[in-house]
C-alpha cells in the first residue's frame, strides 16, 4: 500500500502533514549520506514517509533497507523535527509538512547498494560534510554531534 498516494488520490494537491523517519548511519566517525534523484543533487539521510499501520522505527528500518540495503541492528532515538522549516514542495506541485523522527544506528548488517531513488551513497567524515546537504538533515546531524 502506498499511503501517501492513496491520500493524494482523495485530496488532490491540498497541503498535507505527513510523518516520516530518517536514519543517521554512523561508522568509524563517518555518516552515510544519500544523493537522491529528486533533491537537486543534494545529499541527505536515508529515510522516508510512514506507511499505514507502521511505527516510526519500522519506517526508519524499512526506508534504510529499501534505500541502502542496510539493516539497522539497533536504533537510538535522536529527536522529532517539525515546523515551517520542514515544508516541502515536490516537482508536481504537491506540498507537505513533515514531522520527522530521527534515529541513529552504529550497528548495521547487509550489503550497501544504491536504490532506484538514489544517485550515490557515500560515507563522509562527521566533521567534513558536503556543502550541498538537505538543510533539515544538517540540523539533525548537528544535533547528533552536540549530544556526543
Amino acid at each position: 500500500m502506498n499511503y501517501v498516494k492513496t491520500l493524494r488520490d482523495l485530496v488532490g494537491h491540498t497541503p498535507l502533514i505527513l510523518v516520516g523517519a530518517v536514519v543517521l548511519v554512523i561508522t568509524d566517525g563517518q555518516i552515510l549520506l544519500e544523493q537522491r534523484n529528486e533533491t537537486q543533487a543534494r545529499f541527505g539521510l536515508p529515510g522516508g514517509l510512514m506507511e499505514w499501520a507502521e511505527s516510526t522505527d519500522e519506517t526508519a528500518r524499512r526506508e534504510l533497507l529499501e534505500e541502502t540495503g542496510l539493516i539497522a541492528e539497533k536504533l537510538t532515538f535522536l529527536g522529532v523535527y517539525s515546523g515551517k522549516n520542514y515544508v516541502t514542495t515536490l516537482a508536481n506541485g504537491d506540498v507537505f509538512q513533515s514531522v520527522t523522527l530521527a534515529y541513529v544506528t552504529t550497528e548495521t548488517s547487509g550489503t550497501l547498494r544504491i536504490s532506484k531513488e538514489s544517485v550515490t551513497l557515500t560515507y563522509f567524515p562527521l566533521k567534513d560534510l558536503p556543502d550541498h546537504i538537505v538543510g533539515s538533515h544538517r540540523v539533525m546531524i548537528e544535533d547528533y554531534l552536540n549530544q556526543m
